[in-house]
């Protein structure tokens, strides 16, 4: 490289000359990275955690009779459920086995029949 970087220089008050441009030490210079993280916190964190809380609780609320979606989009009725997966009527005398995850969505009573 031929040309080198210029700094600014300032005069303290004894006349020697101060780099002005040295970088500000401390909490100063992690406040952008701080102040950036509790933006990702907010936006994208939380309420990613309250979601999955939220279906956590709906998963444990399930019981014979409701009616569901899943996550094929696949809507039907719960007849059985097991540990890791629930049996799920999607026409008359067809039943196919789920997984508990798999779960989106519960629908009100009688959603079905209007299907």
């Amino acid at each position: 490289m031929l040309i080198s970087t210029a700094y600014a220089q300032a005069a303290d008050t004894a006349g020697q000359t101060v780099d002005a441009a040295a970088p500000a030490g401390g909490l100063a210079g992690f406040l952008p990275l701080i102040l950036m993280f509790v933006v990702l916190w907010f936006l994208m964190i939380r309420p990613q955690m309250k979601r999955s809380k939220e279906h956590k609780a709906m998963l444990e609320a399930l019981s014979k009779g409701d009616e569901v979606i899943t996550n094929g989009g696949i809507a039907g009725k719960v007849v059985d459920i097991g540990d890791g997966f629930i049996q799920v009527e999607i026409a008359a005398n067809t039943v196919v086995p789920v997984q508990r995850q798999a779960i989106t969505t519960v629908l009100p009573k009688g959603t079905l029949k209007n299907l």
